[in-house]
């Protein structure tokens, strides 16, 4: 894996690019960046919020926006701020308190980022989204021109996913998803992961073997994501699964992505710029996939596997078809209509996910049935092309 060159990206060119023009300057092509950091970067030791370090992040942020870019803030430690304002102690783990001590941390996570960047002069706007925020045609064109307008008014949106009222069943899981997601919904030039480590290595440089950056990642393949572990920190609930996570989320978006250390001095435009040596530059796929088909892919938890036949795996890849349940062998795991699942050949390979028309029970008597076979009053497709994504 090489180092990163300098990256314009999909026809676009860096600022620093640019020829000059008259007046000396190097003409701005104005670009939009999200920036996402994570609890351990933002908050202390003890998980008050990290005021030195929320400065931090502003001036940079400020920094680009004064240069003519576009910033949105997706920012984790409303939880950690929330329980270190009640007293602390071992972090819980129900859901429900959770939520409650979200909505304790997210206003003093919030005084914190305004405070910092009035200083500087400028405005930011808390915005709170949910999944069905992507799920929902309406819901999702609704957030993605709110965001188009803060940004247009100068805002510095800040978001975070709205932990206090999210159904437990439906999340986005971690924040380096919902940035990633959110990278798509304002069609972002790039993502910006900063955590506490300078990128993504060969080896967990905590295990005390030699670890090596990895500078460039041209394509996510399953050796990388074996390698990733699990929640890098107490107070967070990501880690580099999740960061690659959200980086093929990006890639599949036509979005490039940076992991790279929040407290690297000007990290921001750096990774903008790219400066080598900033961090792990994710290159884009040759693959975009539309929001909802995104969500479906890497946002919602899978709830079961079906197996299907040859032909039926044919008929996905080949010719776009729906799944019918003549196609389907065998059905594994409890669900009802409409949530996810897994899609596996005959090989046990999974291949496709998508939104089920039936529940578990249904399709299990369905499997192997031709159309004609079918109860007239029953949808006669397992899952509808348009819920239905094929992930390899």
């Amino acid at each position: 894996m090489s180092r990163p060159e300098s990256r314009g990206g999909q026809g676009r060119l860096s600022a620093h690019a640019l020829p000059e023009h008259g007046y000396g300057e190097a003409a701005v092509v104005p670009r939009t960046v999200v920036a996402k950091i994570g609890s351990s970067s933002v908050t202390t030791a003890g998980g008050e919020v990290d005021s030195d370090a929320v400065d931090k992040l502003c001036e940079e942020v400020s920094n680009l926006v004064s240069q003519g870019h576009s910033v949105v803030v997706v920012s984790s430690g409303a939880i950690a701020a929330g329980w270190s304002a009640m007293g602390g102690g071992p972090r819980p783990t129900d859901a429900v308190t959770l939520q409650a001590v979200s909505a304790v941390g997210q206003h003093r996570l919030m005084r914190v980022y305004d405070d910092s960047f009035s200083r500087r002069g400028l405005h930011v706007g808390q915005v709170l989204l949910a999944p069905l925020d992507f799920a929902n045609r309406q819901q999702y064109l609704h957030a993605r021109r709110t965001l188009a307008r803060l940004l247009e008014l100068g805002v510095v949106p800040v978001v975070n996913e709205n932990d206090a009222t999210s159904d437990d069943e439906i999340r986005f899981g971690d924040n380096d998803r919902l940035a990633a997601l959110v990278a798509h919904l304002v069609a972002a030039d790039m993502l910006v992961l900063l955590t506490d480590t300078e990128g993504l290595f060969t080896t967990d440089p905590r295990s005390g073997k030699e670890a090596t950056l990895i500078e460039e990642v041209v394509e996510i393949d399953h050796r990388l994501e074996a390698a990733a572990g699990g929640a890098g920190s107490e107070v967070g609930s990501g880690g580099m699964a999740s960061k690659l996570a959200a980086a093929k989320i990006a890639a599949w978006s036509g979005v490039e992505t940076v992991i790279a250390d929040a407290s690297r001095p000007g990290v921001l435009v750096g990774a903008l710029h790219g400066e080598p040596g900033i961090g792990t530059v994710f290159r884009t796929g040759r693959r975009v996939l539309p929001a909802r088909k995104l969500w479906i892919a890497f946002a919602v938890a899978s709830s079961g596997t079906l197996v299907v036949d040859e032909g039926a795996r044919y008929a996905l890849m080949e010719r776009e078809a729906s799944l019918l349940p003549a196609g389907v062998v065998s059905v594994t795991g409890e669900f009802g209509a409409y949530d996810a699942v897994e899609i596996a050949g005959p090989d046990g390979i999974v291949f496709a996910k998508g939104l089920v028309r039936h529940g578990a029970e249904g399709i299990a008597k369905w499997a192997g049935r031709r159309t004609d076979e079918l109860p007239d009053s029953a949808a006669h497709e397992v899952i509808n092309r348009d819920d239905l994504v094929i992930l390899t």
